[in-house]
């Protein structure tokens, strides 16, 4: 009996993916040239219950495409235990037959990603795209901003890359400003009779205007390369998609007049704008196409001319900085870090931030502030401390950021606000740590891991709603590798064994640390704090260990914290999270998505087994720096 039910459960998925992933695909058609495709690394927890509603939200999406005029599409199932969210996109210049047919192909093509919960899949006449969280309001993000270009060249190269580069950096001010953010132009290439530019920029139409300018500035930037030497041409970023060519992909009838959605200069140099379409001759064309260039080079801001692509954030001056916090003053001080200290300003707008200033002496401060740029302008969550903009004058490196009311979480548990925080506001900080890492680790298809989570680095706002702060150590997971080894960088007792002796770096030592976080919030203890019991000298989690071994572990509670008897057995649950978070080797750890679930109390997700983790040799030597 067991057998055949196993069997017909088997049937019963692959009948499953069948629906969905096996439609017929168009291989005859132009459009469904597959550019790019990733999966993510996460593995779906239910793959029935997954795959199910993955199918009702690829039918949604497909009714909504076969509308007419009808080029993009959302949709989402997010009231079970494995939530799904999709969007759609259709370049605006195709029938509404051949969006179908592009929209059946991508989900075809993205089968290879079926065990996993996100994917993305961009193809010239459509993008397909699948998370287990919302993503609506992405945009760009290093190691998802992508160019393409052909090795084919154009008659008179040098005269088709200026005037290339003149429409698409038109089409990049102006898409932003029209409904729907799409555009499609033309314009003749200067000195020849028959050759014409043919570009499009598109981004999806759930992000704001602002991040809609963002990512296709930095698509303009990545594609410039392509215009020296190339007739053909791709900018894939997440949010957005740009193209060009020296061939028409779409019918001269389909061209947009975007002149009067153009921002140009102010004052008196009024510049004449070319159209979607535009005619005319000799010096003059060519005069404009140089002031359009020029204006288009001179719209790119990015700190320490690097590549970074900030995104809805301001380059402050060294002046007004240093006027907002006093000359940074001691009394605006809020603390001080291993690369640099953190100021409360004021600016003119009676807006209160926290400018972080990096200690330029220190050899991975240029290092760390470019890190800290390239990964807060990216990234925005609830639980994730906001970039407000930056200042790179000289030696003066500064960050603008969210200002926290109430501090780091240190002060709550073993500073001046000791034993202010009952277990309700603990728990909440717990989750929302969780939440915030669980973002860094599976949102994107480059892992972000932080390498230096610890009670310092968790900043709290008015409500008490934990954000995770200080990304001057995190760096990049790539995709193929389940683990990198690099230079171990980040504070001793927070760390994972096999980083701290091997230098073993994967997402799974943000988890280690915040078990460790955990049991320093439960404790009120320090997790290199000794003598819990007379002379011992062993530290946080050794201690732990212990207590829960002799089945004592009530006794690790903070004794600040009254909890009634529903909440002890809660505490107890969350301290069995936090000894799972430790286990070793790495591989034993849940991934902190499956912790979100583990806090949640997700019925879903099945208990693990607890086994006594390595401990780290605290005492050891080792040179802390950057890498």
């Amino acid at each position: 009996m067991t057998r055949w039910w196993s069997l017909r459960w088997r049937m019963a998925v692959v009948a499953t993916v069948f629906i969905v992933f096996l439609t017929n695909p168009v291989r005859s058609q132009p459009q469904t040239n597959v550019l790019t495709q990733s999966c993510s690394q996460v593995n779906v927890i239910n793959f029935q219950i997954f795959i199910s509603n993955l199918n009702d939200t690829y039918r949604d999406i497909r009714r909504q495409l076969s509308n007419n005029n009808t080029y993009f599409a959302t949709s989402n199932v997010a009231s079970n235990s494995e939530p799904v969210y999709v969007m759609a996109q259709c370049r605006k210049y195709m029938s509404t037959s051949d969006c179908v047919r592009c929209f059946d192909f991508a989900a075809s093509s993205i089968r290879s990603c079926s065990t996993f919960n996100g994917a993305r899949l961009v193809l010239d006449g459509c993008f397909l795209r699948y998370e287990s969280s919302p993503f609506n309001d992405q945009t760009t993000l290093p190691g998802e901003n992508k160019v393409l270009c052909d090795n084919s060249t154009s008659s008179g190269q040098s005269v088709f890359e200026t005037t290339m580069d003149g429409l698409l950096s038109n089409l990049s001010i102006a898409t932003p400003n029209i409904n729907g953010f799409y555009a499609a132009a033309t314009t003749p290439v200067v000195g020849t009779n028959t050759t014409t530019a043919y570009a499009i920029a598109q981004c999806v139409e759930t992000v704001t205007p602002d991040s809609c300018k963002s990512c296709l500035q930095a698509a303009y930037a990545n594609i410039r390369s392509c215009t020296t030497d190339a007739s053909n041409g791709r900018a894939v970023n997440l949010g957005c998609f740009m193209r060009y060519s020296n061939t028409a992909f779409f019918r001269n009838n389909q061209t947009f007049d975007i002149a009067p959605f153009l921002r140009v200069g102010s004052s008196s140099n009024k510049v004449v704008i070319i159209k979607g379409v535009v005619g005319g001759v000799g010096g003059v064309i060519i005069l404009l196409i140089v002031i359009l260039w020029w204006y288009g080079r001179s719209k790119r801001t990015t700190p320490g001319g690097g590549a970074t692509e900030v995104k809805d954030s301001k380059d402050y001056s060294y002046i007004d900085l240093k006027k907002a916090t006093n000359d940074f003053g001691d009394e605006n001080k809020l603390g001080e870090g291993g690369f640099g200290e953190v100021y409360k300003a004021i600016l003119d707008d009676n807006k209160v931030v926290a400018v972080k200033k990096l200690k330029v002496g220190h050899t991975g401060a240029k290092t760390g502030f470019e890190n800290e740029i390239l990964l807060i302008s990216q990234i925005r969550h609830r639980n994730l401390l906001g970039l407000l903009g930056w200042c790179s004058e000289g030696s003066n490196l500064l960050l603008v950021l969210e200002y926290m009311p109430n501090g780091s979480l240190e002060r709550f548990l073993w500073g001046e606000r000791k034993g202010t925080l009952n277990w309700r506001k603990r728990y909440d900080i717990i989750l929302g740590i969780a939440r915030g890492l669980a973002h860094l680790h599976k949102e994107f298809h480059v892992k972000i891991v932080h390498r230096d989570i610890k009670s310092s680095n968790i900043l709290l706002d008015d409500d008490f709603h934990p954000k995770i702060a200080d990304f001057g150590l995190a760096r990049f997971q790539p995709e193929d590798q389940s683990q990198v080894i690099t230079k171990f960088v980040g504070t001793l007792g927070y760390t994972a064994p096999e980083y701290v002796r091997y230098g073993a770096l994967s997402d799974k030592v943000d988890t280690f640390s915040f078990g460790i976080v955990i049991l320093e919030i439960i404790s009120g203890r320090r997790c290199t704090n000794e003598n819990f019991d007379g002379p011992s000298t062993d530290h946080l989690l050794e201690h732990a260990w212990k207590l829960y071994e002799n089945q004592k572990i009530v006794m690790l509670v903070d004794e600040t914290m009254n909890v009634n008897p529903d909440e002890e057995k809660h505490v107890m649950k969350i301290i069995e999270i936090a000894l799972l978070c430790t286990q070793s080797p790495a591989s034993k750890r849940p991934t902190m998505s499956e912790v979100v679930l583990m806090l949640s109390n997700d019925p879903s997700y099945e208990e693990r087994q607890l086994t006594r983790p390595t401990l780290p040799d605290q005492n050891r030597r080792i040179h802390i720096g950057s890498s």
